[in-house]
């Protein structure tokens, strides 16, 4: 099927001028980054597990081991929580003694 030669002449030179464009200069601005809130933690690795015991060691209160690691997720014993496996130290399951203070625990 022949396309009519107006439309011939007229989306010819249309379609070239826009593959012919020049690229805009330098690479597009990439977005920024979502602003961590109270609902969006950002999600803390802890990595110097030597710090991380001397302090459970002082039996802290669950909510003293939030202030000192703001992003790690603490699991409380009666807490529902999901089976993914976390490789990063980022969630830890608290042991709590008659008292309601941190004991121990374990990273999963």
């Amino acid at each position: 099927m022949a396309l009519p030669k107006f439309l011939f002449s007229t989306l010819l030179p249309a379609a070239l001028a826009a593959c012919s464009a020049p690229p805009p200069s330098g690479p597009a601005p990439a977005p920024p980054a979502p602003a961590a809130t109270a609902e969006t933690p950002v999600r803390t690795s802890i990595t110097d597990l030597a710090a991380f015991d001397a302090f459970i060691a002082t039996h802290p209160t669950p909510d003293g081991l939030r202030q000192r690691y703001p992003g790690l997720v603490v699991v409380m014993p009666d807490d529902i929580s999901t089976r993914e496996l976390r490789m990063d130290n980022s969630r830890y399951f608290v042991e709590l003694d008659a008292q309601g203070r941190v004991t121990g625990g374990r990273f999963q």
